[in-house]
């Protein structure tokens, strides 16, 4: 643990905020912020965040939909990479990516590979399921097979999907502050199906990820 690196936690609903809190305790060196849903919001707000005052990280937390055979319900992902998977163009050959298009902009934010390493070690020790790859941040949820299937051919690297991520990583670059973002599993990516959510056991899964996180960053 760096006993002098203050982290800036961005997280969107008060429900993952309070699991971080269980799992964190009392730690001066953390702020954990709700970023609200979606990456406008979170840019925003953690633009806010960063502007007031310094931090050496910045960590998006929270749940997320994972890829069926890659990311499983319960388990934690750790990115690599953050990815707008929807930010783009459409054409009749299929999706073109901002990157592509060549505005000068990205919609990848690679995230800290030593301290990505650091917190696989570290997770795995505490006996958490725990693998690392691409976060996709969406403005829509996926909710059917079609969707699902075009995501997981234009991005294969891509384990898990969720909401604020890249707003989030946009504003730490901004400021050239390193990003993390993690998330706990809490169902399956395709068509929805809320019967098969297990909010409450991915929530457990992140309070428990908390405890690693406050211990070896």
């Amino acid at each position: 643990m760096n006993k002098h690196r203050r982290i800036l936690i961005m997280t969107s609903v008060e429900a993952e905020r309070d699991a971080i809190l269980r799992g964190i305790g009392t730690d001066s060196r953390i702020d954990i912020i709700l970023a609200g849903v979606g990456p406008i919001s979170a840019g925003i707000q953690t633009t806010i965040a960063l502007a007031e005052d310094k931090y050496d990280l910045v960590i998006n937390m929270g749940i997320a939909g994972g890829f069926v055979g890659k990311a499983e319900v319960g388990s934690l992902v750790v990115a690599n990479e953050i990815v707008s998977a929807d930010l783009g163009a459409e054409s009749p050959e299929g999706f073109i990516t901002l990157d592509e298009l060549g505005f000068g902009a990205s919609t990848r934010v690679k995230t800290d590979g030593e301290l990505v390493e650091v917190l696989l070690e570290a997770i795995k020790e505490a006996g958490i399921s725990v693998c690392a790859g691409n976060i996709l941040t969406l403005s829509t949820a996926t909710g059917t097979a079609e969707t699902t299937s075009k995501l997981q051919l234009r991005e294969p690297g891509a384990l898990a999907e969720a909401m604020e991520g890249y707003g989030v990583a946009m504003a730490a670059k901004e400021f050239g502050v390193p990003v993390l973002e993690v998330r706990s599993i809490s169902n399956p990516i395709g068509p929805r199906d809320r019967s098969a959510w297990r909010i409450k056991e991915a929530l457990v899964t992140l309070e428990s990820a908390s405890k690693v996180i406050v211990e070896v960053l």
